[in-house]
C-alpha cells in the first residue's frame, strides 16, 4: 500500500503521534490532530513553533512559506517573530535569478509580517521536481493568551474570515496559467486570480489579532490542505464536539467559483490558506465579525458547535448532511 499525495490519512497520523511522541514537563501543547503548533514553557513566555513545507507552488514559493508558517502560530493565539527556511532547489533549475527570487520572496512576505529571517539551510539538490520551502515560524504567547485548539466548547459560534478557496485560486492561477489561456481565460481574470495571494491574501495574522481583542476565543484553526472541510474536522476533532455548519454561510469568490469548476474541484476541499476558522462564544461572535469587517475583513458566521454524538453535518436548503471529507486536497488532482 502506498499513501497518496498531501497529508497523511487522519487515523494513521494520530496513530504515529500517540507511539512516537513523548511528553515533558515544558511541552504545553504537544502534537496532534487539529494542533497548528507546538507551545513550549519559555519562563514567564511561551514559545509557540511552527514548521510547515510549500510543495505545491512554484512562483512566490517564499511568499507562500512565510504566511502558511506565520498562520499557524497566530492560530495559537501567538505573535509570529522568527522565521527559518530550508531552500531546496533542483540542480537543472538553479539559476541565480531563481535562487534570489526566492529569498526576495522570503524576506518581502517577512517584512509584511515584522518578522526576522534568521537563519536556515539552502542546497542544490537532485531527486526533486521543482523548489521546495520548508518554513520554521517562531512566535510567542503569554500564558494567559494561548489559545488551544481543544477549547472550542459546545454551543460556540463558528466564524470564517474571507472564504473558501483563497490560496488554491492563486495557485490555479500562477501555476496552469498556459493551460487557462488555452482554455479561453482572459489576462484580467487570471491577473485577479493571482492577486488572491495578495488580496485578500493568505495571511491571517491579523484576523487572528482582531478577533482576539473584540470578543472571547475559544478556538482558531488555518484551514490548509483539505480546505475549510477538513479544518472544520480538524477542530471538532481536537476539542471532541460535533458541529452544524450552514452551506448557504460558505462564501465563494466569483474568480474562485469558477476555477474550481473548470477544473471540477469541490471548494470545500480545496486548500485554503488566507481563510481563518474563529471558535467563540455564542454571544460575542457579531462584536467579533463586526470588528474584523470594521479593519476590511470579510467574516460571516457559518455554524455552531455541538455535542460529539451530532456529528459534523452540513445544513442545506433545510436538511442535514454529513459534511464532505477529503482523504488529499482537491488541488492535488490537477498537480
Amino acid at each position: 500500500m502506498k499513501y497518496p499525495p498531501g497529508k497523511l490519512p487522519h487515523g494513521e497520523l494520530a496513530r504515529l503521534l500517540r507511539r512516537y511522541t513523548d511528553a515533558h514537563p515544558r511541552l504545553v501543547v504537544p502534537p496532534g490532530l487539529g494542533v497548528d503548533a507546538a507551545v513550549i514553557e519559555m519562563g514567564d513566555r511561551y514559545l509557540v513553533a511552527k514548521t510547515d513545507p510549500i510543495t505545491f507552488a512554484a512562483d512566490e514559493i517564499g511568499w507562500y512559506a512565510v504566511h502558511v508558517n506565520a498562520n499557524d502560530v497566530a492560530a495559537m493565539g501567538g505573535e509570529p517573530r522568527f522565521f527559518l527556511a530550508a531552500v531546496l532547489v533542483p540542480a537543472d533549475q538553479a539559476t541565480p535569478e531563481l535562487v534570489e527570487s526566492i529569498f526576495r520572496s522570503i524576506h518581502e512576505a517577512a517584512q509584511s509580517l515584522g518578522v526576522a529571517v534568521c537563519g536556515g539551510h539552502t542546497e542544490i539538490t537532485t531527486g526533486i521536481k521543482q523548489p521546495i520551502v520548508v518554513g520554521q515560524m517562531l512566535g510567542e504567547v503569554s500564558p494567559q493568551g494561548l489559545v488551544r485548539p481543544s477549547g472550542l466548547q459546545v454551543g460556540d459560534a463558528i466564524l470564517l474570515t474571507k472564504g473558501l478557496a483563497i490560496e488554491a485560486t492563486a495557485l490555479i492561477a500562477r501555476e496552469q496559467g498556459e493551460e487557462l489561456r488555452r482554455r479561453g481565460y482572459g489576462e484580467d481574470l487570471l491577473t485577479r486570480c493571482r492577486h488572491f495571494l495578495r488580496e485578500p491574501g493568505l495571511s491571517v495574522v491579523r484576523d487572528a489579532r482582531i478577533a482576539r481583542q473584540a470578543g472571547r476565543v475559544h478556538a482558531l484553526h488555518d484551514p490548509t490542505e483539505g480546505g475549510v472541510a477538513t479544518g472544520l474536522m480538524e477542530m471538532a476533532t481536537a476539542a471532541v464536539v460535533g458541529l452544524e455548519i450552514c452551506a448557504d454561510e460558505l462564501h465563494l469568490a466569483l474568480e474562485s467559483e469558477r476555477l474550481c469548476a473548470e477544473f471540477g474541484l469541490d471548494p470545500l476541499g480545496v486548500i485554503s490558506s488566507g481563510a481563518l476558522l474563529i471558535g467563540c462564544a455564542a454571544a460575542d461572535a457579531l462584536k467579533i465579525r463586526e470588528a474584523l469587517e470594521r479593519e476590511g475583513i470579510q467574516a460571516a458566521q457559518i455554524g455552531v458547535a455541538r455535542p460529539a454524538g451530532f456529528g459534523l453535518q452540513l445544513r442545506r436548503g433545510g436538511a442535514l448532511e454529513p459534511l464532505p471529507r477529503f482523504a488529499v486536497d482537491e488541488i492535488t488532482r490537477i498537480f
